[in-house]
């Protein structure tokens, strides 16, 4: 612990990593971290409106509470099981995907999931616009660019910097939680609400798809925020720190939402963070709850951007072989990206914005077989075995593009179109399932069955041990072996 300690009191505030893989004397930090990180991430209002999704789309209270319960724990098992990646590989999550889909090919699922995050990013800043907008008196469009500002400062930080808004975000969500559940309670008969119980598949099937899909969505960058940890530190103690922070974090807020949506008598629709801050009192009282929220948005914008910048780092390294991002890329990088997102926002906060949230959660579809492929290969087929200095060579063990990894993946994607149901997309197959978007359980499950039956056949080469790029203190030791060592 002290070794661990005085490592991260030597580090720069500053993170001078990118992509690249993390030698182990710059590894630290504890558990402790990913817990309140992904509790912060979760404490938050997007988390709110969604359980409350449940209730506005017409499920019971108490069905949908058990509902949204088991997505979170099954949605937050796929999630916890990519963070444990993170410190025996020391990579960001995308680079392991060129173990399935080729060097060239990794950029397939990575594009998308840029996307996806630029908009995540969108409107989570639109709802923090709204309450830097009520607490400072400002208009919309001025909170929303007060939030960007902040959002481009902490993710330039990066690492050391995300986790400790991650701490402090934990603490004043817990704080902002447990009062307006007290003045939930103290306002509302919670009692005569979970006695309304008309059990229905579609009310429920939704409600387990809200909390599942809502973890899942964090597979493609949670280890990035879990490879600094020394990389004797447990699998399973990772997998649950991470997985129990965001799923208590994300259940929390949807039981909320799931009860405000219920006695609110049709006015949180369209209203969400008035509402909410209008549980807890005016003046004083409310310029606190809308500061909350809008530090709890902190937190998740932070991470949809940095996996942003993570991604787009990784689709270039990916043709050039290696990047060395200086701090003035990752500038330029997170200025573009925030940018971006920032403009989307403005452009789209009283008008497209729900139909371009849509198009995002119709993207879903496409990374729930990248998650399924990933886990099964590195967790039941190379079992954890990587040569990650080839991860950089497209002439190496992993080739350019790997058509076995790619044609399963495409078909993942193509078998979940008739389950969709979203405003951009509906499926032929979702009448008669009631309505329920049932495609990311299709997603997961058969790209899962089908990569491991045929990966256990057709896979390339797997190493006997995991290899990782020798460290300089290992070459200044043995320089014979120095060449072996790849930039990632």
């Amino acid at each position: 612990m002290a070794v661990t300690s005085t490592r991260a009191s030597s580090k720069p505030l500053i993170e001078k990593r990118s992509i690249d893989y993390i030698p182990e004397a710059e590894r630290h930090g504890r558990l402790l971290s990913q817990f309140t990180l992904w509790m912060g991430a979760n404490l938050q209002i997007t988390a709110i409106v969604t359980g409350a999704l449940a209730v506005v789309l017409g499920g019971d209270v108490f069905w949908s509470l058990i509902g949204l319960l088991i997505g979170q724990l099954l949605g937050g098992g796929v999630m916890a099981l990519h963070a444990a990646q993170g410190p025996k590989l020391g990579l960001p999550q995308m680079i392991s995907s060129r173990v399935q889909f080729g060097v060239y090919g990794a950029a397939i699922p990575i594009v998308l999931v840029c996307l996806m995050y630029l908009g995540f990013t969108a409107t989570g800043t639109v709802l923090s616009g709204q309450a830097l907008g009520q607490l400072f008196g400002v208009s919309d469009s001025v909170g929303i660019l007060i939030f960007a500002s902040v959002i481009v400062l902490v993710t330039v930080l990066g690492y050391r910097v995300i986790h400790f808004i991650g701490r402090v975000a934990s603490v004043i969500g817990v704080i902002a939680f447990v009062y307006l559940f007290a003045r939930l309670i103290s306002q509302t008969d919670v009692g005569a609400l979970l006695q309304i119980r008309h059990f229905s598949w579609s009310g429920f099937l939704l409600a387990v798809s809200l909390a599942a899909s809502w973890q899942i969505a964090f597979g493609p960058y949670v280890a990035d925020y879990s490879r600094y940890l020394p990389s004797k530190t447990s699998s399973v103690k990772t997998f649950f720190a991470a997985g129990a922070g965001s799923v208590i974090g994300a259940q929390v807020a949807m039981i909320l939402g799931v009860f405000a949506a219920a006695s609110a008598n049709g006015q949180f629709a369209g209203h969400e963070v008035a509402y909410i801050v209008g549980l807890g009192g005016t003046g004083a009282t409310a310029a606190l709850l809308y500061f909350s929220i809008a530090f709890g948005k902190v937190t998740i914008s932070t991470l949809n951007s940095y996996g942003s910048f993570m991604c787009i780092a990784t689709i270039i390294s990916g043709f050039r072989g290696h990047l060395n991002v200086t701090r003035l890329q990752r500038l330029v990088f997170v200025l573009v990206i925030v940018g971006a997102a920032t403009l989307i926002a403005l452009l789209g906060q009283h008008s497209f914005l729900g139909a371009f949230k849509s198009f995002i959660l119709f993207l879903l579809a496409f990374f729930t077989p990248w998650s399924a492929i990933n886990l099964v290969d590195y967790y039941c087929i190379t079992r954890e075995r990587y040569d990650v200095p080839a991860l950089a060579d497209p002439n190496g063990r992993y080739g350019r593009w790997n058509a076995l990894g790619i044609s399963v993946y495409v078909f993942g994607v193509l078998v979940q179109l008739p389950f969709i149901a979203t405003k951009f997309y509906t499926g032929p197959l979702v009448a008669s399932m009631g309505g329920v978007d049932i495609s990311w359980i299709i997603g997961l499950l058969v790209p899962a069955a089908l990569y491991y039956v045929v990966a256990k056949k057709w896979h390339s080469a797997v190493p006997d041990q995991l290899i990782l790029p020798i460290e300089q203190d290992t070459v200044d030791a043995q320089p014979s072996r120095a060449g072996r060592i790849q930039a990632v």
